[in-house]
Formats: C-alpha cells, sequence, structure tokens
C-alpha cells in the first residue's frame, strides 16, 4: 500500500508549527521504495519524523527554482553522505529546477570538496512540457507537467503506484491550471497549494475547484499561509466537500 508524507505544508512565511512544503511517497515494500519532492527545508529530519529512514531514499525531485523549495539542497547531501550511503542519489527536475540545486551545492564546495566518498549526483534532466517522464523505475511512475507559477517555470506531478493502481497528484505551486486538472484526473488524493490570493498561487476555493473538475476522491491543502484557515476552509468544502488542511508530518494511505 502507498503512502504520502507530508514532510512540510507551509508557505515560504507560514504557522509557527509548518516548515516549507515538501512532501514523500512510500510504499510497505521490504525496504520501502520513497521518493521525496523538494528539499526546501531540513526535508531528511522531516522524514525521520514520519518513521522513515534516509537509506531508504530512492530519489529527490526538485520542482522549481525558489528558495523554500530547493535551498536545504547541500544539507540533504550532507546527511545522505553521513548516513553512509555508498550508491548515486538521482535529481530528477526541469533543467531551471536543477541549475539552481547545482548553484547551491557549489556554493558549498570549499566546504565538501574534501569529503571522501560523497554519493554521485545522477542529475536527470526533464523537458518542461506535458506528459515529461518524471521517474519510471518501479514501482513509481511520474508524470511532469508545467503549471501557471507566474514567470518562474514549475511542474505539477501525478504518482502511479504499479503494485496498487492508486494515483496521487500534486499542484506544487501554481494558480488553478487545466495542466494540474489533467495531472490529477481520477486520483485517489490531490495534494494542492492554497498560498492564497497572489501571482501564481491559488486559494483554497480555487484548489477546491481544481479537485472537483478532476474528480479525485481528496483535496489535501498545503503550502499555506500564516493565519486562520477556518474560513477558508468551510469555502473550499462548499466546492469540494472532501477538502482538509494538510497535517503537518501528517501520513496517508493512498
Amino acid at each position: 500500500m502507498p503512502a504520502l508524507h507530508l514532510l512540510g505544508t507551509g508557505a515560504a512565511l507560514s504557522d509557527p508549527h509548518r516548515t516549507t512544503t515538501m512532501l514523500a511517497v512510500s510504499d510497505d515494500a521490504s525496504p520501502p521504495n520513497t521518493l521525496i519532492v523538494d528539499c526546501g527545508g531540513d526535508v531528511l529530519q522531516r522524514l525521520q519524523a514520519c518513521g522513515r529512514s534516509i537509506d531508504s531514499v530512492d530519489g529527490l525531485v526538485v520542482t522549481h527554482a525558489h528558495m523554500d523549495h530547493v535551498s536545504g539542497f547541500p544539507l540533504f547531501m550532507e546527511k545522505i553522505w553521513l548516513d553512509g550511503r555508498d550508491r548515486s542519489i538521482p535529481v530528477c527536475g526541469i533543467e531551471p529546477a536543477l541549475a539552481q540545486a547545482q548553484r547551491v551545492w557549489d556554493a558549498f564546495a570549499p566546504v565538501h570538496e574534501g569529503w571522501d566518498g560523497i554519493p554521485p549526483i545522477e542529475w536527470r534532466e526533464v523537458r518542461h512540457r506535458r506528459d515529461a517522464s518524471m521517474w519510471s523505475q518501479a514501482p513509481w511512475s511520474v508524470t511532469a507537467a508545467p503549471v501557471d507559477h507566474g514567470d518562474t517555470p514549475n511542474v505539477g506531478l501525478r504518482f502511479e503506484h504499479a503494485r496498487s493502481d492508486r494515483v496521487l497528484a500534486y499542484s506544487c505551486d501554481t494558480a488553478p491550471t487545466s495542466s494540474v486538472v489533467d495531472l490529477a484526473r481520477g486520483a485517489d488524493i490531490l495534494v494542492h497549494e492554497a498560498n492564497g490570493v497572489g501571482d501564481g498561487h491559488s486559494t483554497a476555493a480555487g484548489a477546491a475547484e481544481v479537485a472537483a473538475e478532476a474528480d479525485v476522491d481528496r483535496l489535501l491543502l498545503v503550502h499555506l499561509p500564516p493565519g486562520d484557515k477556518t474560513a477558508s476552509l468551510r469555502e473550499a468544502r462548499h466546492i469540494f466537500p472532501h477538502t482538509d488542511l494538510g497535517e503537518e508530518l501528517g501520513t496517508y494511505a493512498w
């Protein structure tokens, strides 16, 4: 059975108990197969807090170049090295996202260039277009598509789990857009940002409209701003009743 782990559910500025939005998917295989999406904070500490090991990580997806999604990459690399990883680490994304990860890693070159045995990085560039294959290693099939994040190239994701035929979709940072509707079509869970009104972002109600159009089973709201969200959640549930705020460090079977 696959599981979704919400490693962070906040916007760049959010509530005191929320860190930046990061997520992982895993399954109950032995060992589990874990993919991480974004690393705007200490993503591996959050993964461990969800009961998953660092060594279970098969790969990292970086969606776009903003700080709250990629700035933790050097710490991610340090931790997998300290954990004793002796195999390469695939890092997947569109060119601007990978370039930003490379830049922040290179910024620490004077620190890590003498470290022995750092896992090689497999930079896996994905084309910025609909139906782009982000990951194809069993049990995950991950498809990407461009989303609407203002002037910043970004992608949403569709995860298909081969052993269960379950589907999860993730909007990433975006205004409501048809590409997310297509990615989420018939999904068991849609994880959609609800940062609020602004260029390249969605309200909770806008996310609910996408969920309804895509005919998903459940909507989880992430990339949440600070403050009371009671009214916005009520408005979203009026449009799509099966809507919840994403729980920080929450794990959801799907």
